[in-house]
C-alpha cells in the first residue's frame, strides 16, 4: 500500500515526509482494517513533521482525521461499516484520570500519528473500542475534520466555560475554528473573530460572526470567553486583555511558542483564568459527533490527492488553507 512517512522531522519546505510502497498493517485481536476515505491534514499533524513534537515512533505515518470504510472487523463493527479514527487511539482504563472519566489525562495514553500510524495511507488499524461511528449527512471530505477539528474545538469551547448567550472571542481561524464557531452560534453566543488571514475573514463574517478583525485587534466588545487556535503564543497577551472580568481563555493546541511575559493586573487580575486543553475523551468525542448530526454544520475544505499530502502540509504551514485541508486516496 501507500503511505506517507516522516523520516526526517523538518521544516514542511524541507520535505520532511516520503511516500512509499509499504506492507499493509495486520490488526490484532481487536482491532479493525480501515480502508481510508479520506484524512484530514491536521496542524498537529505538522508539528509532528516538523519536529515540534518529539518522535514517540520513527518513520510514522501522520493522520489522525481518518474516515474509512471497515475491511476487517471487530467489536461492534462489521466488514463494511463506516468508521472515523480520531487522535486518541488508546488509553490504560485503569489510573485516576481513566476511572474518575478523564482519559485524555491519562499518562499511558496513546496517540493516531504520532504514537502509532495514521491515515495518509490507503490503509489503517486502530482499536475497536477507540473507533467512532460517524453522523450521516456529509460527504467522507466533510466529515473528516470533525474527528480532530471538530472534536477538540468543541473540547475548547466547552474549557472556555462560555455561558448562556456569551460573547465569544476566537483567534486564529482554520480548520479547528470555523467549526468552534458554529456550535457557539448555534448555542445562542455572539462570536468575534480574530485572524490574520483575509479570506479567512471572509469565511468567519459568512458563517454568522459578529465581527472579524487582525489577529491581535481587540475585539468591539469585552468578551466572556476566549480560544486560542492559533500556535502563537504572542496572542495570549491580546486575548486575554480582551476578556471581561472573570473571562476564560482556553488554548486549543497541543503546541504553542513561547508566552510574552504578563502583566498581572492588565492579563489575570480580576477573576480572569487561562487554560489549556488536552485531547478529549472517547465521550466528549461521540458528544460532539452527535451535535453535527442534529445541526447540520458547514465543513469548509480544500481536497488534495493522498499523492501530494507533502504540497497540503506546506499549504497549511504558510497559511494558503481556507478552512481545513484534507487527503483523499
Amino acid at each position: 500500500m501507500r503511505a506517507w512517512r516522516v523520516e526526517r522531522p523538518g521544516p514542511a519546505v524541507s520535505g520532511p515526509m516520503r511516500l512509499r510502497d509499504v506492507p499493509a498493517p495486520e490488526p490484532v485481536d481487536g482491532e479493525l482494517l480501515v480502508r481510508v476515505r479520506a484524512c484530514g491534514v491536521c496542524r498537529t499533524d505538522l508539528h509532528v513533521a516538523e519536529g515540534d513534537l518529539p518522535v514517540r515512533r520513527p518513520l510514522v505515518v501522520p493522520g489522525h482525521e481518518v474516515v474509512g470504510q471497515v475491511v476487517r472487523g471487530a467489536g461492534d463493527f462489521a466488514p463494511g461499516d463506516l468508521v472515523g479514527i480520531a487522535w486518541l487511539r488508546d488509553t490504560c482504563g485503569k489510573c485516576r484520570f481513566c476511572r474518575r472519566g478523564a482519559e485524555n489525562l491519562c499518562p499511558a495514553s496513546r496517540y493516531t500519528g504520532w504514537d502509532a500510524d495514521g491515515g495518509y495511507a490507503d490503509l489503517a488499524v486502530v482499536p475497536a473500542d477507540y473507533a467512532l461511528r460517524l453522523p450521516p449527512g456529509y460527504s467522507d471530505s466533510t466529515l473528516a475534520p470533525l474527528l480532530c477539528a471538530g472534536i477538540i474545538g468543541y473540547h475548547a469551547l466547552v474549557r472556555s466555560d462560555l455561558p448562556p448567550g456569551g460573547r465569544l472571542g476566537v483567534y486564529g481561524f482554520g480548520g479547528s475554528a470555523h467549526l468552534a464557531a458554529q456550535v457557539a452560534i448555534a448555542q445562542g453566543a455572539t462570536v468575534h473573530v480574530m485572524t490574520r488571514s483575509p479570506a479567512a475573514r471572509r469565511l468567519a463574517l459568512s458563517l454568522g460572526v459578529t465581527s472579524a478583525q487582525g489577529a491581535a485587534d481587540a475585539p468591539p466588545e469585552p468578551l466572556d470567553s476566549a480560544i486560542l487556535f492559533a500556535p502563537a503564543g504572542e496572542l495570549v497577551l491580546p486575548a486575554l486583555a480582551a476578556l471581561d472580568r472573570g473571562g476564560t481563555l482556553a488554548i486549543a493546541g497541543i503546541h504553542l511558542s513561547d508566552i510574552p511575559p504578563l502583566n498581572y493586573q492588565r492579563h489575570l487580575f480580576q477573576g480572569r483564568q487561562l487554560r489549556s486543553v488536552t485531547a478529549n475523551t472517547r465521550a466528549q468525542a461521540r458528544e460532539f459527533l452527535s451535535f453535527a448530526g442534529r445541526h447540520r454544520l458547514h465543513v469548509e475544505t480544500t481536497d488534495y490527492p493522498l499523492e501530494t499530502a507533502d504540497r497540503a502540509l506546506r499549504d497549511l504551514a504558510d497559511g494558503r488553507v481556507n478552512g481545513a485541508a484534507v487527503l483523499v486516496p
